[in-house]
């Protein structure tokens, strides 16, 4: 019997699931036994690295450009280092050892800032140099490395990617709120919500609505579909996400 369900995941309970998600991508399990996974700074990618780690880290550490009241980014002094994992274990790696190491089967996480209709991601550059993209994107892409992208459904946009890169550009803009940026096109495996629940719980999840006010500001309402037991036992799951800590509250005044 076809079910159904809905449900609303709070940011917390949204990146713990993404989190969840990219932690069972067979091609991530691979890397964290075979080689080499990077999970560079980033929100979302905080709740990866927890999945990793099985402990708590400092996400204001583990996060570089923020959407505050405007666009932000974390103090260099307050910033921590992306989390390189060696056969699983975390391993003191420069950014330069680290490109000059990865190959093919290798695993780059690299979350971004908008979803388009057609599934594409973008993702803001804030340093002229192109930053955690110019570092590792093109070797990624170059040698074969697997790119894997956590991002929220309440990222969507109605606009294409490529046309929003084409627009966009830090000597293009006249004004901005905060930091002047590019935009990116990434190109590998999306994890958002609806992807995690489809890959954790084998049920069909489609993207209803984001935002809502007080604690449901940047949340993500979901419709769950498929055999009744698993839509029963993903609802149960997900419900019990929402004892999930909410994301920290930046302030533009941080560090």
């Amino acid at each position: 019997m076809n079910a159904r369900a809905v449900v609303v995941l709070h940011q917390g309970a949204a990146k713990r699931l993404i989190g969840r998600g990219v932690a069972a991508l067979p091609q991530v399990q691979a890397a964290l036994r075979e080689g080499l996974v990077v999970v560079t700074l980033g929100t979302t990618n905080a709740y990866v690295a927890e999945e990793f780690l099985k402990k708590s880290v400092d996400k204001v550490a583990h996060c570089a450009g923020y959407i505050g009241r405007k666009l932000s980014v974390v103090p260099a002094g307050r910033r921590g280092r992306e989390l390189v994992l060696e056969r699983g274990r975390p391993v003191d790696l420069s950014p330069g050892e680290v490109v000059a190491r990865l190959s093919a089967g290798d695993v780059v996480i690299k979350g971004g800032n908008v979803l388009d209709p057609q599934g594409l991601v973008g993702v803001f550059m804030g340093a002229k140099g192109g930053g955690t993209v110019g570092r590792y994107v093109a070797p990624a892409l170059a040698r074969g490395v697997e790119l894997v992208i956590p991002i929220s459904r309440l990222k969507s946009v109605h606009s294409s990617v490529p046309e929003l890169a084409r627009a966009l550009g830090i000597g293009r803009l006249k004004h901005a709120a905060g930091l002047p940026v590019g935009l990116f096109p990434l190109v590998g495996t999306v994890i958002s919500e609806t992807e995690a629940i489809e890959r954790l719980y084998g049920v069909r999840a489609q993207h209803l609505a984001s935002g809502g006010v007080g604690p449901g500001e940047g949340a993500v309402t979901l419709l769950l579909s498929g055999e009744e037991g698993q839509v029963e036992a993903a609802f149960q799951e997900l419900s019990r996400l929402a004892r999930e800590e909410p994301p920290l509250v930046f302030h533009e005044d941080a560090g």
